[in-house]
């Protein structure tokens, strides 16, 4: 398996698909999830001659189980590391969710202007910032973040299963057929995970003010959001990033879930590739 050191010695894990010269494309993962929830993205992008590169969050997936840095500053930190052991250059950047806080904190702090980004997609992303505050009274309250924390620390393996059984995928909305593999693919790569990482993790998610990364990313930005997102609300996120983003382009998915990419995947994958040839 592939691996990179990062500063602080932590090992993350990392694949990398495709002609070594090509575009690459890197994908940013969700909490609590790893790599390979962008299967069908990584899939269809190498298969259209892209590089495609994607790497394992700190205390995600197959990357070291370490106690500390399990924030914003660190998430971007370990994946320039990735990037620089690459050299990736003129590379599009796609985060999902948490993902996408990494990618604007990335961008904003690794990715400008040395010509090593071109462009940037988040999607059902947590920027400018989730949390119920004086300054940002939309906010989800602090309850619902507390919420998380009690299912990780109480019984993960039942709240890893509840999670995408329900809201994520939409799969509580009347009519909507859940699909099994994708539930249990999520509950892999979720108990794959640590339970420190993807505890403190909630805290990065919910609490990371990201206002000034958006406006400090002056890289052609893709916003897409579903409508019907229950844990990611479109009014406090997308709606919200898209008016401090310098050259941002929003759009909204009638409809759909926070899981988007993976349940619609085809319509998410012909609008990110547009994106990109565009």
């Amino acid at each position: 398996m592939n691996f990179v050191t990062t500063a602080d010695g932590t090992q993350i894990f990392y694949k990398d698909w495709g002609p070594k010269n090509a575009q690459p494309i890197v994908f940013h993962h969700g909490w609590p999830l790893c790599s390979d929830d962008w299967d069908a993205q990584m899939l269809f992008f190498v298969q259209r001659g892209f590089r495609v590169v994607a790497h394992d969050r700190r205390g995600h997936g197959r990357s070291a189980q370490v106690s500390e840095g399990h924030d914003m500053d660190h998430y971007a930190a370990d994946a320039f590391a990735v990037a620089e052991h690459l050299n990736l250059r003129n590379a599009v950047h796609i985060g999902h969710s948490t993902g996408g806080g990494e990618v604007a904190r990335y961008v904003a702090k690794h990715g400008q202007p040395a010509g090593r980004v071109a462009k940037a997609v988040l999607v059902a992303a947590v920027p400018p910032i989730m949390l119920k505050t004086a300054s940002n009274p939309e906010g989800l309250p602090m309850e619902v973040f507390d919420g998380f924390r009690k299912g990780v620390a109480d019984n993960r393996a039942q709240f890893f299963h509840d999670v995408p059984a329900g809201p994520f995928y939409g799969f509580n909305r009347p009519g909507v057929t859940p699909l099994p593999g994708v539930i249990d693919n999520w509950w892999r790569q979720g108990m794959m995970g640590s339970a420190k990482a993807h505890y403190d993790g909630i805290k990065a998610f919910s609490e990371t003010d990201q206002t000034e990364d958006l406006k400090a990313i002056t890289l052609p930005t893709l916003v897409m959001h579903g409508d019907d997102d229950q844990v990611v609300p479109i009014h406090d996120a997308a709606l919200k990033a898209i008016k401090l983003l310098k050259h941002g382009t929003l759009k909204v998915y009638p409809g759909l879930s926070h899981g988007m990419l993976t349940v619609n995947a085809a319509q998410l994958n012909a609008d990110l590739l547009a994106f990109i040839q565009g």
